[in-house]
């Protein structure tokens, strides 16, 4: 039988068992009904829902070093390497 074959990144094998599974997953009862239910929370669950987006975005604002760092990057790039540049040339005031 020997070992699978490595496909590496982009495994065309794996995709196509993952959409063969989900076709036949939706396909299914059961994933008819919990396509009818989705959404379906109760007051509750959706408060629930509601806070943990909120949480979560404040965080994700906060605290993206990735964020952070292209802010600063790109205010350094524009200083420096615009200066020059024709297409931003502005008599100074």
């Amino acid at each position: 039988m020997g070992s699978p074959r490595n496909e590496g990144e982009g495994n065309k094998s794996a995709d196509r068992n993952y959409r063969k599974a989900t076709k036949e997953f939706v396909e299914s009862e059961r994933g008819q009904q919990e396509i009818e239910n989705a959404g379906n929370v109760s007051p509750s669950e959706e408060q629930d829902i509601r806070r943990a987006e909120e949480q979560a975005k404040q965080r994700a604002k906060d605290h993206d070093p990735a964020e952070m760092t292209n802010h600063s990057d790109a205010t350094t790039r524009e200083g420096t390497s615009r200066e020059g540049s024709s297409r931003n040339s502005r008599p100074a005031h």
